[in-house]
């Protein structure tokens, strides 16, 4: 009978624990999506609002009680701001930039980032050292020496230039994060196919570069976005209208008194923002998926 008391205030003990851990981890995992609900609203409130000020009349731009819902959308605010200023050329300034720019980037990272990854020795410690602190350089402090090196070769107010800039800027984010893509893949994958008779170039192109292939995707859209958004660059480098990029052109929407138009610049920085959000939707797969899906040898 003892025995049996025993067990049995032994298994309630046991039951007690296992709703309290139970208990405890719902609750931490309440709290966690209460969190990324909260930190979700907070990034979505600006595009929401923008969406809704794009459509709003003139009325309803100016009225004291805003709303989230445009009372009497209109797409007057996007007409006007084609008329106002060169939406589409800049645009295409911009795509080109961005484009070029990030795939520059990603031919010259990938084998940079096989090397520092597969052959770690000093060197390529002070090189991985180097790319991290040169992401802590401010803009100001590189612009003025960027400046002069374009200006004596002649590449100032050039879109050749511009490009050569986004390269040299979004390098070393590239390259350090192509290494961890890289340092993701099992090196036995590689030597399996050393193995199998393939030679190096064979196994990188075969074996490797697939693998890298999310990791490359991922690394290129974060070159493109970086190239797209920039401001600072293009307003110091580029000074003829019809080579300017769609950031540039937006602040051209805020009149000499630092007065905005608010509609056309909502409607235009709308979409200016459209192309990130769609190539990024588009891709989302490629980037989510598994770098070692499909990694089998056969």
């Amino acid at each position: 009978m003892s025995d049996t008391k025993h067990r049995g205030s032994a298994g309630g003990g046991k039951n007690a624990a296992t709703a309290r851990r139970t208990a405890t981890r719902t609750a931490t995992r309440t709290g966690q999506y209460a969190a990324l609900l909260a930190y979700l609203i907070f990034l979505a409130f600006p595009f929401l609002w923008l969406i809704s000020t794009a459509f709003k009349p003139p009325r309803e731009l100016g009225s004291i009680h805003p709303t989230w819902i445009p009372e009497a959308p209109t797409l007057e605010n996007f007409r006007q701001a084609f008329e106002q200023q060169p939406l589409l050329a800049a645009a295409g300034n911009s795509l080109m930039a961005a484009a070029v720019s990030a795939l520059i980037a990603i031919v010259l990272a990938t084998p940079m980032a096989y090397a520092l990854a597969r052959y770690r020795n000093r060197l390529s410690r002070a090189a991985t050292g180097w790319v991290v602190i040169s992401q802590a350089f401010p803009l100001v402090l590189v612009i003025i020496p960027l400046f002069l090196i374009l200006k004596g070769l002649h590449l100032v107010d050039s879109r050749i230039g511009l490009i050569m800039v986004y390269v040299v800027w979004s390098l070393p984010f590239a390259l350090w994060m192509l290494t961890g893509y890289v340092r993701a893949v099992p090196p036995e994958l590689e030597e399996a196919a050393a193995v199998d008779g393939a030679g190096r170039i064979r196994t990188l192109v075969s074996v490797t570069a697939p693998l890298l292939a999310p990791g490359i995707v991922a690394t290129a859209l974060f070159a493109f976005i970086t190239a797209w958004n920039e401001f600072f660059f293009a307003l110091v480098l580029l000074k003829s209208p019809e080579k300017q990029t769609l950031p540039v052109v937006l602040t051209h929407f805020i009149g000499t008194e630092g007065v905005a138009d608010l509609g056309p610049l909502a409607a235009a920085a709308l979409l200016a923002t459209l192309p990130s959000l769609l190539l990024f939707a588009a891709i989302q797969r490629r980037i989510t998926g598994g770098m070692l899906a499909g990694a089998v040898k056969n």
